[in-house]
């Protein structure tokens, strides 16, 4: 066999068995924001294992939603996902730009979810409205360690209680953060409870599980119909009409995740686009293979 006709061989091998381990096992993806660092920084390249939950049948537009050996998203896995809200909603599912979060709701889950604002027809939750916060002085120590592991900057001391409290300011979803990480250790009681935003439950939807529809819901509900089971459903007032009926809960046909970034600022998750349906899970981000900074080259993503 003649040279250049063994380097085609070769080539076309290579690139064949390349094809393979993408669409089958391995794919990988750039980190295209801040909004998961310190965790994984801007510029990364990630791989993501498509078997993580069970691998998804490509081309959903033509052979629909279908997975092989699926298996649960879990609680605090950084999970890779198409975008659930694009700004084209008829491109298809497997086509749309790629998201990165972590998971910290699962179906049957409820969140404590506050400052429900609605933009342009859709649900958009600001976690960033600050409140202040008051604890025990000796408590310190561990508030900054935790701040520095969530990569918190910026954040001083705002004063002090007559009690000899330290007083700090943070958004909600910053005292999300610091009160799970901090694991009941110490308690972050706010200043002026009389002020504090109003929370309410929001339940993870959950496949075949019915889903009751509140005042504080009722747009959020309303758009995941429309967007993620394509059934026509509008809202009037506080009720969600669906097929021009009036619903007072509601059953999914798929299970569904809130995902969360890191960073309380630079997000694109779950507060600006809701809950991710599974049809838009593609795996589980393992290890970084392009770092961005030295000492992190393989390193396993936790």
């Amino acid at each position: 066999m003649k040279p250049w006709l063994t380097y085609i061989r070769v080539i076309a091998i290579a690139v064949l068995a390349v094809i393979i381990v993408r669409t089958l096992f391995v794919t990988s993806c750039f980190i295209p924001s801040s909004g998961m660092e310190n965790t994984l920084y801007r510029g990364e390249g990630v791989l993501v294992g498509k078997w993580s939950y069970g691998w998804r049948v490509p081309f959903q537009s033509v052979f629909g939603y279908k997975r092989l050996l699926p298996d649960d998203v879990k609680r605090g896995d950084i999970v890779v996902f198409n975008n659930p809200m694009p700004a084209d909603t008829s491109t298809a599912v497997d086509g749309r730009e790629l998201y990165i979060s972590r998971c910290i709701g699962v179906p049957g889950d409820t969140l404590m979810l506050n400052s429900q604002l609605i933009a342009e027809g859709s649900d958009v939750f600001s976690p960033d409205t600050k409140a202040l916060y008051s604890y025990p002085a000796e408590a310190e120590e561990s508030v900054c360690d935790v701040l520095n592991s969530l990569g918190i900057k910026g954040n001083q001391l705002a004063g002090y209680t007559q009690e000899g409290n330290y007083i700090r300011s943070f958004s909600y979803y910053e005292h999300y953060l610091v009160t799970q990480r901090l694991n009941g250790k110490v308690e972050l009681l706010p200043l002026y409870p009389e002020k504090s935003r109003k929370s309410y439950p929001f339940v993870v939807p959950g496949k075949g599980v019915p889903v009751k529809i509140y005042p504080w819901n009722a747009a959020l509900i309303s758009n995941m119909i429309t967007l993620h089971e394509k059934r026509k459903s509008y809202l009037q007032g506080d009720t969600v009409y669906v097929d021009g009926k009036p619903q007072k809960e509601y059953t999914f046909s798929q299970d569904f995740y809130w995902m969360a970034s890191n960073d309380p600022v630079n997000i694109s998750d779950s507060r600006l686009f809701g809950f991710v349906p599974e049809n838009h899970i593609i795996g589980k981000a393992l290890r970084i293979w392009y770092p961005a900074r030295k000492g992190r080259f393989m390193q396993k993503i936790q």
